[in-house]
């Protein structure tokens, strides 16, 4: 089988009804990223950042998985498809999704607060939506937080991306903006004979290596539009 991989962003999950925050003024839910999306905020104010990751989960678990999602997940029956994600949700697994590699970690998973925490392999499913501080920790007795990558913290799942894109056959990136590195420069990675394809409204805008085709469409129709074109070899 050849093999698929799949580099997907916020668009992705926003038709799933999930609040993206670079298309708007930086805010997430009416929060500034540094006041919740940090290691700084953390340690500032714990209480905010699990409550607003709390309320995101809780969005999380109320979303569904849309078209490009169930797409993606069908394309497994003709290709091995490889699933790399900056999103936090699980709507991937959801739509039936066999690998997903999650880049930016998974809202659905905690981990400990203690010290090394952005390097630890250890993680804790998470029961329900909520994260208490006093009442959920780890066994060394800190505080879980969410698996999430916060900005400023390294990308530990980069080098095994890295080197699933570097052994595509196809490469699909959507629903991303490519402005959030290192990970924006893994597109500059695939092989030269590699068929890569870029599905994003804004796709005429991003600047790509000249192998990419450009899909200028959300990532429902653009996804749908590939779909029929790679099953039509």
């Amino acid at each position: 089988m050849r093999k698929l991989v799949v580099f997907s962003g916020a668009g992705m999950s926003a038709e799933s009804g999930i609040n993206t925050f670079r298309d708007g003024d930086g805010l997430w839910e009416k929060h500034r990223v540094e006041d919740v999306a940090s290691p700084e905020a953390w340690a500032r104010n714990p209480e905010l950042v699990q409550r607003f990751y709390n309320e995101r989960r809780k969005n999380i678990l109320n979303a569904q998985p849309n078209l490009a999602h169930r797409l993606i997940a069908e394309l497994e029956d003709d290709f091995d498809v490889q699933v790399i994600t900056q999103n936090i949700d699980d709507l991937h697994e959801r739509a039936g999704s066999s690998e997903v590699l999650h880049l930016h970690g998974n809202i659905r998973l905690a981990k400990s607060s203690g010290p090394h925490a952005q390097y630890t392999t250890e993680f804790f499913p998470i029961e329900g939506d909520s994260l208490n501080l006093q009442q959920d920790l780890c066994p060394q007795g800190y505080p879980l937080r969410p698996h999430v990558v916060w900005f400023g913290e390294a990308v530990p799942a980069y080098e095994e991306a890295l080197d699933l894109i570097q052994d595509a056959d196809i490469f699909i990136v959507i629903g991303t903006s490519l402005v959030v590195y290192p990970v924006a420069g893994l597109v500059h990675e695939i092989p030269a004979n590699c068929q890569a394809y870029y599905i994003d409204p804004k796709a005429m805008q991003a600047q790509l290596p000249a192998q990419f085709q450009r899909i200028s469409k959300t990532a429902t129709e653009g996804m749908q539009q590939l779909f029929d074109q790679l099953h039509q070899v």
